[in-house]
């Protein structure tokens, strides 16, 4: 991107484009990996299938929360530095402010209606990310020998559960395409226009080394309780592959076990966070909050400290996301092409498999449901209706059949 493309006004489109999905988009990193293919592919035409299925992969050999980084990454290509920050930005607040809400006593969704609506939201997740895997499979797996490598990584993530199981597959997809599709190889180029600097990945790679290993001992040495908070946070958004809900038994073992939050405030504020838009690492701020109101109150509040920890979590994934400049001289190679359409292959049958688990099995509970879903999906992918709109409508299906 040249710095005349990085305007105001595309920053302000950044912004706006990611404030409505910050609003909108729920069911979880997986949906928004379907909410971002339907916003920024189909519908503004930012990047290709294929550039967007490279991100997605990226994102996910990365540490950090994969959703958010494929959205700052988007950011970073359509705006430059301003616009990775505002799409940061504005995909983030919306969740991150209505869990402080939550903490500092909003009342929780109760009633018939109230979990009525969180139902419709869950179905409204399963019609997302079918039409996501629909699509990407079209355009990704053409032929059978990508078929089987996307059955292979459906296979693989369902042998091996967690993070470690998605990175093999994407991993197995990766060697599977340098073995079987390098004859494909060559017509692949969908080159990735980043604004980043060589220099500047550098020091963003040297800039997560450094926090991840002085915080800690800067913890250990100066008796701050800010230090401490701000390297449980760092070291849990660090150490975490895949995101979403893989963190939670790290943030539990930093935040429970430490006796800074309650188990009962804890799974409260976790289920607080199934119900709204938005990245599930904005749990953070939630418990920010409440350690602020209680342990940390003489420093500041809950406020201060649920901005401390949202920040916290999210920097190294976000430091991480400036390796992108080395990815367009890696893709150059004809190997790294063939590689890149088996690692593509499979992020589609990761994709496929977590549509079953846990975003099939969590919202579709009988025939009502399905129907459910299915209009959504045919809403998606016949009618073109926009990701927000199919939210609007289906939550109001799950309150009409929960009455």
């Amino acid at each position: 991107m040249s710095v005349d493309q990085a305007t105001p006004g595309r920053i302000r489109e950044v912004f706006r484009a990611f404030l409505l999905l910050g609003l909108t988009s729920f069911g979880g990193p997986i949906a928004h990996l379907g909410y971002f293919r339907s916003e920024f592919v189909e519908r503004r035409r930012w990047l290709t299938e294929q550039a967007y299925a490279d991100l997605v992969a990226l994102c996910q050999f990365l540490p950090g929360p994969a959703s958010s980084q494929v959205g700052f990454a988007l950011g970073l290509m359509r705006g430059g530095p301003w616009g990775a920050l505002a799409a940061w930005t504005a995909f983030t607040l919306p969740s991150a402010i209505l869990l402080v809400l939550f903490a500092l006593g909003a009342a929780a969704f109760e009633g018939p209606i109230g979990q009525g609506l969180i139902q419709g939201l869950k179905v409204t997740a399963v019609a997302i990310v079918a039409h996501a895997v629909w699509g990407m499979a079209r355009n990704l797996c053409p032929d059978r020998r990508l078929t089987g490598i996307a059955l292979a990584a459906v296979f693989t993530v369902v042998l091996v559960s967690g993070p470690l199981g998605q990175v093999a597959a994407i991993l197995i997809g990766a060697l599977a395409g340098m073995a079987f599709c390098r004859a494909h190889a060559e017509a692949e180029a969908h080159p990735l226009t980043l604004p980043v600097s060589r220099r500047a990945g550098h020091l963003a790679g040297a800039g997560f080394v450094v926090l991840l290993v002085v915080l800690p001992l800067l913890a250990w040495v100066t008796p701050s309780m800010t230090l401490v908070v701000m390297d449980a946070f760092y070291r849990a958004g660090a150490l975490v592959f895949g995101g979403g809900h893989v963190v939670l038994p790290l943030l539990e073992a930093e935040v429970v076990q430490s006796g800074w939050v309650s188990p009962d405030d804890f799974l409260a504020g976790y289920g607080a966070a199934q119900a709204i838009p938005g990245p599930l690492f904005t749990f953070a701020a939630y418990l920010g909050s409440v350690i602020g109101g209680s342990v940390m109150s003489p420093l500041g509040g809950g406020l201060v400290v649920a901005a401390l920890a949202l920040v916290m979590i999210f920097l190294p994934g976000m430091l991480l996301v400036a390796v992108l400049p080395h990815w367009n001289r890696f893709r150059r190679w004809d190997s790294a092409q063939a590689l890149m359409r088996g690692a593509n292959a499979a992020v589609v049958g990761i994709l496929g498999a977590a549509l079953y688990q846990p975003v099939w099995t969590s919202a579709i509970l009988g025939p009502q449901e399905f129907a459910l879903a299915l209009t959504g999906f045919l809403l998606l992918g016949v009618w073109k209706l926009p990701a927000w709109a199919v939210v609007a409508l289906l939550a109001g299906g799950g309150v009409l059949i929960s009455v």
